[in-house]
């Protein structure tokens, strides 16, 4: 009988223990099942907060590119947030560090509300100084363009009174030449072997002037600045003009090619250097040319 009680009550004991055991274990597996699930949402949460950090500096680079002087002040508060979202991302998933950051996170919020106001202020003021300072240039330009109008319009006025009777050429050319017996003329740049100087030039069209005869001052001046050819003088209103021939021809309302030659002043060969050549309208130079003898 005795026996019997023994073994029943190390039944019972067994049976308490098996329970507890079992209890535990449940307790143990429902524990470690909530750890992984307030991990996860602790690293979801703290995703959150990187994508509303990320999202922040976003809008300040779109402030500072909108921006063409960079507004200081924007700069820091960006440079803040790159920080943060530095630290964040190796700090430790925690309900205490992931509510450090969030606290950081709203400051942030609130500075950047008032930084981007004031730079929306600040734009919306540049953006009507810019208009303001186009409304004036364009009122300036155009009344530039009006007064350099008129200038150009009294400028040609002037212009077509002073040339009235005026011809005038283009193209001047001199260069050495070389003449045959046969009277072929071959260009030379050589001043040994140069026999005369040719001069050759266009007498432009001018309507204002009438046909008949006409003639033009030619001035060919050597390396030692002496005036070849006639080496002449003629004066007009006071202004004494040297030449070394005059080109004398009948002009019809056209352009007209000449050419005329110049002979070396008292001796056959002509000096190396720079020589110049000048046509004259009475006392006004119409055009001027150079060319070397080598």
């Amino acid at each position: 009988m005795e026996n019997s009680k023994n073994s029943m009550g190390l039944k019972i004991a067994l049976g308490v223990a098996l329970v507890l055991f079992l209890a535990t274990g449940f307790y143990t597996i429902n524990l470690y099942k909530s750890s992984n699930q307030v991990q996860k949402d602790l690293t979801e949460e703290k995703q959150l907060v990187m994508n509303d950090l990320n999202a922040m500096a976003k809008q300040y680079d779109v402030a500072i590119s909108e921006n063409d002087v960079a507004n200081k002040n924007l700069l820091d508060a960006r440079s803040r947030i790159q920080g943060l979202i530095d630290s964040l991302k190796i700090s430790e998933t925690n309900v205490r560090s992931l509510w450090r950051y969030k606290k950081k996170y709203q400051s942030l919020q609130k500075e950047m509300d008032v930084l981007l106001a004031q730079n929306d202020s600040l734009r919306v003021e540049n953006s009507y100084l810019a208009t303001s300072l186009d409304s004036t240039r364009v009122r300036l330009e155009e009344r530039t363009m009006f007064t350099d109008s008129l200038l150009v319009q009294n400028n040609a006025l002037a212009e077509v009174v002073e040339n009235a009777a005026v011809l005038n050429t283009v193209g001047l050319k001199g260069f050495g030449v070389i003449e045959r017996t046969s009277g072929k003329l071959i260009p030379t740049e050589r001043a040994g072997r140069t026999d005369k100087i040719r001069v050759c030039f266009t007498v432009a069209k001018n309507g204002l002037v009438q046909a008949g005869d006409q003639e033009l001052y030619v001035q060919v001046i050597d390396p030692k600045n002496n005036t070849l050819g006639l080496n002449e003088q003629v004066e007009f209103n006071g202004k004494t003009l040297s030449y070394s021939i005059i080109s004398k021809f009948n002009y019809e309302n056209a352009s007209l090619n000449i050419c005329e030659f110049v002979a070396s002043k008292g001796k056959k060969n002509f000096e190396k250097g720079r020589y110049v050549v000048n046509v004259f309208n009475e006392r006004d130079l119409v055009s001027s040319s150079e060319f070397t003898l080598k």
